[in-house]
């Protein structure tokens, strides 16, 4: 954070915390009346506001300034292609309403210093993505009532914090019986890890399709890894050398769908004749691998609107009326699929 920045954040949170002293309530609840929340008494709500008018406080999203209104929007990293996505998708989606992203990682700062550097630059909110978000950082957010919105949390966040997400168990569902409908009963999967929400949603899914079809779940042809071609190859290497592999093989994420890819590639094996592959995700790579792939198109676009949507009306003092939000996926088939060949020989 820079000096001028950080002299400016104290300056804030000082006001602040002198208006709550002469008001005689909490920080919270002066953050409360900030940001317009419905959940302060009028009699307390409107000494506040008085007192924020006497001591010429304009809230972040109200200041006159020389260029648009920013917007903070933070990662894990910006190298996979569904990172790439989600920027376009918020980018876009600001652009629209004439404010500028600005877009960090959390591989240098982390959220705790980027939800200070979001006061300091009077952003008028935060969207994170696929993060982990500490217990102390949540408990500020909330306090604090900062306009945070997580999209794909890696855990379940406060009920006070907005999500946005898709319907990752639904979507992984249909993938898997679609396998099925194809004559697939072997099919194995190159999952995420299970301390991700999403992840483990596409678990469930993939499962509750077997069982709804009477196949049993079998652990030994099931791997899981980030969202990350190099891993997916090892993983997708150790299924296809199993002695029973799968004649189908769904993966979590395009990335390792693209090492599951290399991985038959590398057996020897034809995509779809000898192996077909399903992802999930469907960006601009699904379509230019080689087959092209077969998958769940999470609507990407869509998901940064919402969350620039939801952000804009949670800093003017309007939270969304449920705190997930999912949106629809859908089906997308290609060639990397198709019946197995014994069905195809039949």
């Amino acid at each position: 954070m820079t000096t001028q920045g950080k002299t400016h954040l104290d300056a804030q949170y000082g006001l602040l915390t002198s208006i709550a002293t002469e008001a005689g309530v909490s920080l919270s609840t002066v953050s409360k009346v900030v940001h317009r929340r419905r959940d302060v008494g009028a009699a307390t709500r409107a000494r506040v506001e008085e007192l924020l008018a006497r001591s010429g406080y304009v809230r972040p999203w109200e200041r006159e300034t020389d260029g648009p209104r920013q917007i903070i929007a933070v990662f894990r990293d910006l190298s996979g292609p569904y990172t790439l996505e989600v920027v376009r998708g918020i980018v876009d989606a600001a652009g629209e309403l004439g404010i500028d992203v600005v877009t960090g990682t959390t591989s240098r700062r982390s959220i705790s210093q980027w939800l200070e550097e979001c006061v300091a630059l009077g952003a008028a909110g935060l969207i994170i993505v696929i993060s982990m978000l500490a217990d102390e950082d949540q408990r500020r957010i909330v306090d604090q009532q900062l306009p945070v919105v997580l999209i794909d949390p890696l855990s379940a966040p406060s009920g006070d914090i907005p999500s946005i997400g898709v319907t990752n168990w639904s979507g992984a569902r249909e993938a898997v019986q679609h396998l099925l409908e194809l004559g697939h009963i072997r099919i194995g999967m190159v999952a995420g890890r299970s301390h991700s929400l999403a992840g483990a949603a596409r678990v469930h899914g993939y499962r509750a399709a077997l069982e709804e079809a009477g196949i049993a779940y079998d652990p030994g042809i099931v791997r899981s890894t980030d969202f990350d071609y190099a891993e997916a190859l090892v993983a997708g290497l150790q299924i296809l050398r199993t002695d029973d592999p799968p004649t189908a093989v769904f993966a979590a994420s395009d990335a390792q769908a693209l090492g599951v890819l290399e991985a038959a590639r590398q057996q020897g094996l034809a995509v779809p004749a000898d192996l077909s592959v399903m992802s999930f995700d469907d960006t601009l790579v699904a379509a230019m691998a080689s087959p092209p792939l077969s998958a769940v198109r999470q609507p990407f676009e869509e998901l940064g609107h919402e969350a620039t949507r939801v952000l804009m009306q949670f800093a003017e003092g309007r939270p969304p009326a449920s705190p997930r939000i999912e949106l629809a996926t859908e089906l997308v088939l290609r060639t990397s699929t198709s019946a197995p060949r014994a069905v195809n020989t039949a």
